[in-house]
């Protein structure tokens, strides 16, 4: 199990150093609800399915940021990208997520929210944990399986996957407060990993 400090934390405290995770455990979460935690990474990371997790495990509301860009668009994704363009689909996205760190809530975003600068400044800024969730090629690929509703991965999956996470690692890095390789973890183990580095960070 896999977690590190990433790049707004090792700005703040030096080189990269690891936390340590162990057995789960019903520690307190006081004080953990006053502040949004937003999971950033690559397609097939399990963004969305672990912020549910841990939107109930620490007391938040969930907030997906795809979610909201399809609710303003009215439409699926895949067709904002057939009728609009990326453009379109990213002027949305920033909207999604000025919108979910309005409110103290976990927010799962789209593997790209980095590519935008303002996006980046919006999550180096506000007053959220910042979660970086990664995983090896192999994982990621797996999970995104024939990349069916993702427009960047049309074709060649494995191939596209591969551009976008070296294109996009940087700008993980430096919005991050912390990084959880998720290769070999369950998802309540990646709601614990977070949740400890959590109470490490407000220790």
């Amino acid at each position: 199990m896999e977690v590190s400090l990433a790049g707004r934390d090792r700005r703040r405290k030096g080189s990269p150093e690891s936390i340590p995770t162990g057995e789960r455990r019903a520690g307190s979460l006081l004080g953990m609800s006053s502040r949004s935690v937003v999971l950033v990474g690559p397609m097939g990371s399990g963004k969305s399915t672990v912020g549910r997790a841990l939107a109930a495990r620490v007391g938040l509301d969930h907030v997906d940021t795809d979610d909201l860009v399809v609710a303003a668009a009215g439409c699926p994704i895949t067709e904002i990208f057939a009728r609009d363009g990326e453009r379109r689909f990213r002027e949305l996205e920033t909207e999604a997520l000025v919108s979910a760190l309005t409110t103290p809530s976990v927010v799962s975003t789209g593997g790209g929210i980095v590519v935008d600068d303002l996006n980046r400044t919006h999550l180096r800024t506000a007053d959220a944990f910042v979660v970086w969730l990664d995983g090896s090629l192999d994982a990621l690929a797996a999970r995104v399986g024939s990349g069916r509703g993702r427009p960047l991965l049309e074709g060649d999956v494995r191939g596209a996957l591969k551009e976008k996470i070296a294109e996009r690692g940087p700008g993980y890095l430096e919005v991050a407060d912390v990084r959880v390789d998720t290769t070999h973890m369950r998802h309540v183990d990646c709601v614990d990993a977070i949740v400890a580095a959590m109470e490490g960070a407000t220790a």
